[in-house]
C-alpha cells in the first residue's frame, strides 16, 4: 500500500521532535553540569561531597583566621564578586556568616599550638597567627579539596593568587610552603599527611632552609619541640 503524503510529513515531524526534544535535554544537563561544577556555592563542610575531595579546586574569600594553621573560608564561584560588576558580595558579619563557610586545615604543615582547653601555647604561636592572618585574611585564596579530618576540618593544598595573570586562570605560590620559608610552621608528617604536586622532601627542604637563616621562630638558632611532640605531651 503506497505511503500517504501526510505521513511522511508524520514521520518528519516527529524525527525533528525527537531530535529537538534530546538536545534540549542534552543542553540542561549540560547547564546543570556547569552550574553544579562551576557557579553553585558550597555553602560549608557539610556540603562538601566524596567526589569532590581529592581534586575539586574552590576559590574563596578568607572570612577569619582563629589559628595559626586553619581558616575560614567563603567560597566566591564565578563570577559578579568583585568590581566592576559587584552582583554578589562576601557577609561581613558574625550572623551573615554563620554556616556559610567552610573550615580549611592547611595541608603539609604544622604551626605552633595556640592554649586550647586548659593546654599551655606553644612558643611562637601568637607570632605565626599574626604572620597568617597577615597573608590571607579578607584575601581571595584557591583551595584543592583533599579529605576531612577528625574534627571536620577540610584538609586543602592553598594557593595564593598570582600577582599578574588572571586569579581564576592561574594560581602563585603554595601558602604552605609560604609558612615554611618564612619560618613559622614546621613540615607534617604524620599519617595523612598531603603536600599536593610537591613532595614531603620538598617540604623538609624548605623548612631547613628556614632555619639555616634563622627566619621565625628559629631565630635562636635551636631546635624546638614540634607542634607534633608538643600535642603529644598534653593528651
Amino acid at each position: 500500500m503506497p505511503t500517504l503524503p501526510w505521513s511522511s510529513v508524520l514521520v518528519d515531524e516527529y524525527g525533528v521532535f525527537v531530535a529537538v526534544f534530546s538536545l534540549g535535554c542534552a543542553t540542561t544537563a549540560a547547564t546543570a553540569l556547569v552550574y553544579r561544577r562551576y557557579l553553585r556555592r558550597i555553602r560549608n563542610a557539610d556540603w562538601i561531597t566524596p567526589n569532590m575531595l581529592g581534586r575539586r579546586w574552590v576559590k574563596g574569600r578568607v572570612t577569619s583566621v582563629g589559628d595559626s594553621d586553619n581558616f575560614r573560608f567563603y567560597h566566591t564561584p564565578g563570577l559578579g564578586w568583585r568590581w566592576p560588576l559587584k552582583l554578589r558580595t562576601v557577609p561581613s558579619t558574625t550572623k551573615g556568616l554563620k554556616d556559610q563557610t567552610i573550615h580549611i586545615r592547611l595541608a603539609g604543615v604544622d604551626a605552633p599550638e595556640a592554649a586550647h582547653f586548659g593546654k599551655p601555647s606553644q612558643p611562637y604561636s601568637e607570632e605565626a597567627l599574626a604572620w597568617l592572618r597577615g597573608k590571607v585574611l579578607g584575601k581571595t585564596v584557591f583551595c584543592q579539596l583533599i579529605r576531612r579530618d577528625q574534627y571536620g576540618r577540610i584538609v586543602a593544598v592553598v594557593m595564593l593568587p598570582p600577582r599578574v595573570l588572571p586569579g581564576s586562570l592561574f594560581y602563585g605560590k603554595s601558602l604552605s610552603l609560604e609558612m615554611l620559608k618564612a619560618g613559622w610552621a614546621t613540615t607534617y608528617q604524620q599519617a595523612g599527611a598531603e603536600y599536593g604536586k610537591w613532595s614531603r622532601e620538598e617540604f623538609i627542604r624548605v623548612e631547613d632552609e628556614a632555619k639555616a637563616r634563622r627566619a621565625g621562630m628559629w631565630v635562636s638558632g635551636q631546635e624546638l619541640e614540634s607542634p607534633a611532640e608538643f600535642k603529644r605531651r598534653y593528651m
